[in-house]
């Protein structure tokens, strides 16, 4: 089946005696409406009324005798008048167009080589049309004005050489003489050369090609473009030689050699149909076509309406050419279901990409032909039974699918390549009014192509987000293809919490096996913690932290503000579980900030039961340390409650901070010095306790240290370490009388020299301090004695600065700046 942009019809076949032929042939015709008018070699003008309805052969009308010799060279039609110009004997006559009489007002126009009428003139409300005409004599051509029953040249324009051709729009003339094209503006008189040419003078034509457009036989064999302005907005056409004539019949151009008429594509530059016609003459546009003459016969090529034509493209797959042909005709003819029609036909381009593998450009033409989506579904042999069984397809696909089936079974790679493609234009028209009526089968159709393709990310954001997944037709086929966790994320997008964290607990018990995912606890952890629904969370709360406190406590202290537990209940669930308790209460007084003093007990409690656990098995210091931590700071301990229970066990530095938290410094030294038996301890405890305090309580401490050290014979070295590395920390006076008798001044050299120089380098800066005091207090006195001494003038009539009054009494103020005021109004409690 080829394609065809006309239907070819003889309208008409001179019968004539063979001895006549060559003087009546056919030389020129003129058609208006369904009116043809023929100029024959001999000097006869005849009229045809064209076939309609069933008729085939047109039907001959009046003949009119001009002479008897000479041909008819042209014939234009004046509907406006009903005037019909014959160019005959070098001179224009006027017939009528329907008696072909003579118009008896209208004197013939002499001397005329070829004329044109304007055909944007010819306007049903006009009073008159111009003509213009070339002079056989001179090298010039003239405007006529015609009217009903008059004609009269209105204007006259030189020329260097004799036109061969022309063409008339509006104001603008095209002009061909026997070497170039001119371009010429009848209202400002403005020339302008286009370009040269080497036809013969058989050869030169010039045509209308649309509205301020002209066609012309240019250079090279091309047929050029020509705007009334002189530039070019299409590209030249490559067409045949021995082009005769050609006509624009958008959005074809036809080119009339001598034995074939060639139709090319003014929108694509495409040669898309060969008409053959032997002796062709000349052709001429109509409405729906052209007019085709040889010498005896006359054709009439009839456009093929655009929609047949676009269909014939598209049925032998040429759906480019289709496409262009509907986008370039669609502003100049009106379509019947055009944008049906456009996406129709788009996206039977998008299958022929498709299946030429050109996925980039199916997806598009897809997406722009708003193809339905199942459309493409259905394709593929697994994911066809996502798609609900009152789905019609509308596209004749199926021996395509067949394809694919045998793809999926003998090409696995070529496949693939489909089964990617499919993916990419689901995710594309996900969520658009494209998808819209068919979003579950979509969805469905994503979660099977994500398994099949083991893309394990896709799968998961598929199924993680709001999605419109079927779970009677997605349940079972990833239950089949070992996807829980997926399956688990789905059951959770849909609402169903408790079936959710039921598979990922089988998966991590170790019922399911499901290598995709990893740290599927974890996940279960986070879910819980996000939960709103608390019966849901107490279910599996026990399963979570008996696999792992430390982890499995996340779900009560990572819970959003907007879904809280109980705490207390909380806290009664958790005794069970030791460390996630302790964990529990750490966060409500780490992170809550809780001022309960039964959590600061209960969580100081909780550390000295580990620690005593730990000392058994492992090192137990980083709990320790935040137990000492927990007693040194927090405000809201019971010191009885928790000195209750560690008082019978070895944590003696922690009953040295609850004694000292008590008051008892000197009985907690002694636990540190005689129990603990550490005296770094009992010296770092001296310093921690004083923090925050003056000076004089950190030599208390220090004093009593030394004390206790003193009264124990085999702590003499201590006390002496300990009066040598602390000499500004102790007063002299106050301990030499507490040392032995039999102590030397060597033993104590360094302790007497630091106090010593400690003592009088406080004296010293005593002595600065109140110098410095003495020195500022002159300065004020200075400045007073000055300020004393300045006159200050007070009239009768000064008023204060502060509240604009006079001053009644003796006693003012004044300011440094001079400004004076009441003496109440100075004082700054009364304003």
């Amino acid at each position: 089946m080829a394609f065809r942009a006309f239907t070819q019809i003889r309208v008409y076949e001179k019968q004539v005696a063979s001895k006549e032929k060559d003087k009546s042939s056919i030389q020129c015709i003129e058609c208006f409406d369904k009116h043809v008018y023929i100029g024959t070699r001999d000097a006869t003008v005849q009229h045809l009324i064209l076939p309609s309805g069933d008729q085939i052969k047109a039907r001959e009308g009046r003949v009119r005798k001009l002479g008897s010799s000479n041909q008819v060279l042209q014939l234009r039609a004046v509907p406006l008048f009903n005037h019909l110009l014959v160019l005959w004997d070098r001179s224009i006559t006027a017939l009528n167009m329907f008696s072909l009489e003579p118009v008896p007002s209208l004197k013939k126009i002499q001397h005329v080589s070829l004329f044109e009428v304007c055909s944007s003139s010819l306007d049903q409300k006009a009073t008159s049309v111009e003509m213009v005409t070339s002079s056989s004599r001179r090298k010039v051509i003239q405007i006529h004005v015609v009217g009903v029953d008059r004609w009269e040249v209105v204007k006259e324009v030189p020329l260097l050489q004799e036109p061969v051709a022309l063409a008339v729009d509006g104001a603008s003339l095209c002009i061909a003489t026997s070497d170039r094209y001119l371009l010429y503006d009848v209202t400002t008189g403005r020339s302008q050369e286009l370009f040269r040419h080497t036809h013969s003078r058989q050869r030169v034509f010039v045509t209308p090609a649309g509205p301020g457009e002209f066609l012309l036989n240019g250079p090279e064999l091309l047929g050029m473009f020509v705007m009334t302005t002189g530039i070019c907005q299409r590209p030249p056409l490559q067409w045949p030689q021995e082009v005769l004539a050609a006509r624009v019949c958008f959005p074809y151009i036809l080119t009339l050699q001598p034995q074939v008429l060639s139709v090319h594509s003014v929108l694509d530059q495409r040669h898309k149909q060969t008409v053959s016609l032997s002796g062709a003459k000349g052709l001429l546009s109509t409405s729906d076509g052209v007019v085709v003459f040889t010498d005896r016969d006359i054709f009439s090529l009839h456009l093929v309406p655009f929609e047949e034509q676009i269909c014939t493209l598209v049925r032998l797959e040429r759906v480019e050419e289709a496409l262009i042909l509907l986008d370039g005709v669609k502003g100049h003819h009106l379509l019947e279901s055009h944008e049906e029609l456009q996406n129709s036909i788009t996206c039977l381009a998008g299958f022929v990409h498709y299946y030429r593998q050109g996925f980039p450009e199916a997806k598009d033409l897809f997406i722009k032909g708003e193809l339905d989506p199942r459309e493409i579904i259905r394709l593929y042999p697994d994911t066809q039974s996502g798609l609900c069984e009152d789905f019609k397809s509308q596209l004749d696909q199926a021996n395509k699918a067949r394809d694919l089936q045998v793809l999926w079974q003998e090409d696995s790679d070529t496949f693939h390549h489909y089964l990617l493609f499919l993916g990419d234009f689901l995710r594309a028209v996900r969520g658009t009014e494209q998808c819209l009526e068919c979003s579950k089968e979509v969805d469905c159709a994503l979660l099977r192509l994500y398994v099949e393709l083991g893309e394990t990310e896709n799968l998961q954001q598929l199924v993680s987000s709001p999605n419109e997944c079927r779970l009677d037709d997605c349940v079972p086929f990833l239950e089949r293809h070992n996807r829980f966790f997926a399956l688990g994320s789905l059951y959770q997008s849909h609402g169903n919490q408790k079936d959710a964290l039921k598979a990922w607990v089988k998966i991590v018990d170790g019922r399911h096996k499901d290598p995709t995912c990893s740290d599927v606890y974890g996940h279960i952890v986070w879910t819980l913690s996000q939960l709103h629904d608390s019966d849901v969370v107490w279910n599996f709360a026990d399963w979570t932290l008996q696999n792992n406190q430390e982890i499995g406590v996340h779900i009560f202290s990572r819970r959003p503000p907007d879904a809280p537990l109980e705490t207390q209940d909380t806290l009664s669930f958790l005794e069970k579980y030791p460390l996630a308790l302790l964990l529990y209460l750490e966060f409500l007084i780490h992170e809550l900030k809780s001022e309960e003093e039964r959590h600061h007990s209960r969580l100081a409690l909780a550390y000295v039961t580990q620690t005593l656990q730990e000392e058994k098995e492992t090192d137990s210091m980083e709990t320790r340390g935040k137990l000492q931590h927990l007693l040194w700071e927090s405000k809201f301990l019971d010191v009885s409650v928790v000195h209750e229970r560690i008082k019978s066990t070895t944590l003696h530095v922690e009953k040295a901070i609850l004694l000292s938290r008590t008051g008892e410094h000197t009985q907690a030294l002694q636990v540190l010095v005689h129990q603990e038996r550490d005296l770094q301890a009992a010296q770092a405890f001296c310093c921690r306790a004083a923090q925050n305090r003056d000076s004089q309580f950190s030599q208390t401490l220090l004093l009593t240290l030394l004390q206790i050290y003193l009264s124990s014979d085999d702590l003499t070295n201590a006390a002496v370490d300990l009066l040598n590395d602390n000499p500004v920390a102790f007063t002299a006076e106050k301990v030499v009388p507490l040392l032995p008798e039999s102590w030397s001044i060597q033993l104590l050299s360094q302790f007497l020299v630091g106090s010593l120089r400690a003592t009088r380098h406080q004296r010293r800066m005593a002595s600065l301090e109140k110098a410095l005091s003495q020195v500022e207090l002159m300065r004020h006195k200075v400045i007073w004695m000055q300020t004393t001494k300045t006159k200050i003038r007070l009239d009768k009539e000064q008023r204060c600065t502060v509240c604009q009054r006079d001053f009644a009494e003796p006693q003012f103020a004044c300011s440094l700046q001079g400004e004076m005021m009441h003496t109440r109004c100075n004082d700054p409690s009364s304003l």
